[in-house]
């Protein structure tokens, strides 16, 4: 069972690795007859076909991104698990989608952005990694493929549930589901190789980049132009032990960051 965790308490989140038990099976009788044949849909077939996601993972790659383990990882999470039945058909394509509650899903073109600058060409696996905004989980555990431990909160009830039944099939050890105000970070799990933040706010918070450990990158989308407000463009925040160094990269739009639970 996937279990979630309100900052506060003391038991320290996490997923069991294995669930439930397997049972012996008894043997069937030598001189029993053979039982009827059972016709089956073959397996892999449909949103649960591998050539689906590759497809997807092709078209990210003709948008420009490179990074390997990147799009290894989009390739192995099953994003029409993430989305409600009635858009299942659209799973796949590079497009948002609504979740619940007034948020989206982002596109998968800008989830592999984002997590492409998150990684900033490493060749293994980042370490503890903080999420701010989980969602419906789905880059939650994408991030489970590309970090030892992924922290992710979220503000919103609701979506905090949703993720962790959407995640529960999973069992993914290294995932740790927060609810919470995910503007004050997570103190607790400090201090992250990265931050990716999936709301975007008028600055940074300034608990997040305290959050930041040397040598770390933050992602996430800002506000940029005072004579363009709502315009919303990806900043990328390095720590080095000469302090921080900020660029904005390309234009984006993504839902309000917000303060508080509800």
């Amino acid at each position: 069972m996937v279990q979630g965790f309100q900052p506060g308490t003391k038991a320290r989140p996490g997923f069991p690795s294995r669930l439930g038990s397997s049972q012996p099976v008894a043997a069937l009788p030598a001189n029993r007859p053979p039982l009827p044949l059972r016709l089956h849909a073959p397996a892999g077939v449909g949103m649960d076909s591998h050539a689906v996601r590759q497809s997807m993972v092709n078209k990210l790659a003709q948008q420009g991104i490179a990074d390997p383990l990147v799009l290894a990882a989009m390739g192995n999470v099953e994003r029409h698990r993430f989305v409600d039945s009635a858009l299942v058909n659209q799973a796949y394509e590079d497009t948002s989608l609504p979740i619940g509650l007034g948020q989206t899903i982002s596109k998968p073109g800008v989830v592999s952005r984002m997590l492409e600058l998150l990684r900033n060409g490493s060749t293994s696996r980042l370490g503890r990694v903080l999420e701010i905004g989980t969602g419906c989980g789905y880059q939650a555990a994408v991030l489970s493929h590309l970090c030892t431990e992924v922290y992710s909160i979220e503000r919103l009830r609701g979506l905090h549930d949703k993720a962790r039944n959407n995640l529960r099939h999973l069992c993914l050890a290294n995932v740790h589901l927060l609810f919470g105000d995910g503007m004050a970070g997570y103190a607790k799990g400090a201090p992250y190789a990265g931050i990716i933040a999936a709301a975007g706010g008028e600055t940074l918070p300034e608990c997040w980049l305290d959050q930041l450990a040397v040598g770390g990158r933050l992602v996430a989308p800002v506000a940029v132009g005072a004579r363009s407000p709502g315009h919303q463009a990806l900043v990328v925040v390095e720590k080095t032990s000469q302090g921080l160094r900020r660029t904005v990269m390309e234009a984006v739009h993504f839902v309000p960051l917000k303060s508080g639970i509800a």
